[in-house]
């Protein structure tokens, strides 16, 4: 049983990644499907639900959202998000995972298929103002600073 975080697409990436990091198993990502992807708005919750399987998330989350100069607002099930949307890095993409068939050992193949593509990502938090210091945020920076730390030296 795992949990959730969001979509159920997100936790099968997560899952795959858990087990290829841990040495059993193969994980096949078919990458094939990406330019026919659909584009869909993502939301990263701060919560977790425990479910494994199928959510329609879209049935359950449409956010009345609220914009100021700085954050947006919303609630959740009562309970009040802070949030801003992020760009993906130029040159990058985001991809949202499926998996298909849930293996019966973790000895069986994985295999992920893209659901969908985003190039930025809403992020919430609970009652917290959107930061620098937000982990998606310094994710979203972590290929420029990559770049300078590896790149040639002039």
């Amino acid at each position: 049983s795992g949990r959730v975080r969001g979509d159920d697409a997100l936790l099968s990436f997560q899952e795959a990644a858990r087990q290829r990091m841990s040495g059993s198993g193969v994980v096949r990502v078919e990458l094939g499907g990406v330019s026919r992807a659909d584009k869909e708005p993502i939301h990263l919750l701060p919560c977790e639900i425990e479910h494994d399987g199928q959510a329609s998330v879209s049935r359950y989350f449409t956010p009345a959202i609220r914009e100021s100069k700085s954050e947006m607002n919303t609630t959740f099930r009562g309970r009040g998000l802070k949030g801003q949307e992020v760009r993906c890095p130029p040159g990058y993409s985001g991809l949202v995972f499926k998996e298909d068939h849930k293996p019966v050992s973790e000895e069986e193949e994985r295999s992920l298929r893209v659901r969908s593509v985003f190039s930025k990502i809403t992020y919430w938090n609970l009652e917290t103002p959107p930061s620098s210091d937000d982990g998606v945020v310094m994710a979203m920076s972590w290929p420029a600073i990559a770049e300078a730390i590896h790149g040639p030296v002039e």
